[in-house]
């Protein structure tokens, strides 16, 4: 019997850097199990340099990547998701899509390394993405397929509380 594979979406404000880097770390790391894609709801149009660097020099994949808006994964041939983080406040806070499937949501917010120039910046990336990966982790140890939804749905929230949270929302 073929393994579930879960659909999984990350948002963003400007998809150039957090979203970018949790959705190469969940495929990376959840090969098999999960499918990663990301979007904002105002994408910069490209992907932060330092975002790229970053997980190259740290052997995650990096090249495909682009700044895409939300609005391709609301029509009708996007992938039904099973889950969607938002990693920013921002997008935490803004009214999304209605998503086909109903999917189960959480907020894994973290500040923003992109806000940080010059000397620092790409210890701010690699800061993200380490917060990024431990949350990641997490998820990919939860039993997914014997768990209910009201317990799955306090794991995640758990999971957004994780070293370097930013401002948690409610929810």
């Amino acid at each position: 019997m073929a393994q579930r594979v879960y659909n999984v979406l990350f948002l963003c404000t400007g998809n150039s850097a957090r979203s970018i880097l949790a959705e190469s770390l969940l495929n990376h790391d959840g090969a098999g199990r999960f499918a990663a894609f990301s979007a904002g709801s105002f994408p910069k149009g490209q992907v932060h340099p330092m975002a790229l660097e970053v997980l190259e020099s740290l052997g995650f994949p990096h090249a495909a990547f682009r700044s895409k808006s939300w609005d391709e994964f609301s029509g009708p041939d996007a992938p039904v998701f099973d889950f969607i983080f938002t990693v920013c406040d921002n997008a935490a806070g803004e009214t999304c899509p209605i998503w086909p499937g109903h999917p189960m949501t959480a907020h894994w917010g973290i500040e923003d390394p992109a806000a940080i120039e010059g000397e620092g910046q790409r210890d701010a990336f690699v800061q993200a993405l380490r917060y990024l990966r431990r949350r990641i982790e997490l998820f990919l140890a939860l039993p997914l397929s014997a768990i209910d939804d009201m317990a799955l749905k306090a794991k995640l929230k758990d999971i957004g509380r994780q070293e370097g949270a930013s401002t948690q929302v409610s929810g």
